[in-house]
């Protein structure tokens, strides 16, 4: 019984994150405009903008193949299996078998593995560039982010994200300054995987993070915009369910459930507006600048994972 209410928890999170996504996202892009002194579009906007591609016909390109037309619902479907089961609403991980930081690391690989095989399947040059782009930057990232996902599991002594969410929550990790650290390092990767500035600009259609999605029309550029923006909310309540847990369930009771949803909701908002001010502050580097600085979160998680070693 106990195991069904987990999974209808797990659900509910994926779907909670699904609808969601396109709301933070607008507001993301509200509060940019409002730093920089113009309207800008409403919070309600990318909702009407799927909802306009969802009714729009496709245009396939001719040397498209299975990879190309998959992409779009392998993005998706990867990223609710890693809403599911990170502690999102709860501090433990609803779905336990799949909430290990090892799955879920191999979720988000393959989400961007697949999206730069589509870009490589159209058959489009300009996409191809894209691909090797999006590559690049799974390559100076990921490792970040199993670095410093590994140094709080080690001292866990559990590969669990919902154990290290735990555990941090109860205050029994052995190194806070190893954890801080850490929790610096994974931070920093998911600004990155969100595609912030000085990074990349979301918005603009034709560049690291959107260059991929050059040959996607209809309902597949819908589900890929959707993909896109449920990515940087599912990277971000990750960051916050596992580093940030409290004031998230630790009961199963209709109450304590509510509350940790409205905290959830919560602090995504006052992280949205951080990460708008943080990014505000920023222009947007050269392609080549952003590996030099990648090597400051490399560096922040080695030095995590060094402290851990010494328990400090």
């Amino acid at each position: 019984m106990q195991g069904a209410v987990l999974f209808g928890v797990g659900v509910f999170q994926a779907i909670l994150l699904l609808l969601a996504a396109p709301l933070y996202s607008g507001i993301s892009r509200v509060i940019r405009a409002k730093f920089h002194s113009r309207r800008g579009p409403g919070i309600w906007q990318d909702y009407r903008d799927l909802l306009k591609l969802l009714n729009r016909r496709e245009v396939i390109p001719a040397a498209a193949g299975l990879a190309f037309r998959a992409t779009p619902y392998v993005v998706v479907v990867a990223m609710l299996v890693v809403a599911m089961a990170i502690p999102a609403v709860m501090v433990r991980s609803p779905v336990a078998p799949m909430g290990d930081l090892i799955t879920v690391i191999f979720m988000f690989a393959m989400a961007r593995f697949f999206t730069a095989l589509a870009s490589i399947d159209c058959g489009s040059m300009f996409a191809g560039v894209a691909a090797s782009r999006e590559t690049t930057m799974g390559v100076l990232n990921e490792p970040i982010m199993i670095l410093a996902l590994f140094t709080v599991a080690l001292m866990s002594g559990s590969t669990s994200l919902g154990n290290i969410a735990a555990a941090i929550h109860a205050g029994r990790m052995p190194a806070y300054a190893a954890t801080l650290m850490a929790m610096l390092a994974f931070g920093f990767a998911v600004f990155v995987e969100m595609g912030k500035l000085p990074f990349d600009l979301v918005e603009a259609e034709q560049e690291l993070q959107e260059g991929p999605l050059t040959e996607y029309s209809g309902r597949s550029l819908a589900l890929m915009k959707w993909g896109v923006a449920l990515k940087q909310l599912v990277a971000l309540t990750l960051f916050i369910g596992v580093f940030i847990p409290f004031g998230a369930a630790v009961a199963l009771s209709p109450v304590a459930l509510g509350l940790g949803v409205l905290i959830l909701l919560i602090k995504l908002l006052f992280a949205f507006i951080a990460i708008a001010f943080v990014e505000n502050t920023m222009a947007r580097n050269q392609f080549l600048d952003v590996s030099r600085i990648t090597f400051m979160g490399a560096g922040a998680a080695l030095l995590a994972f060094a402290l851990s070693l010494a328990r400090v």
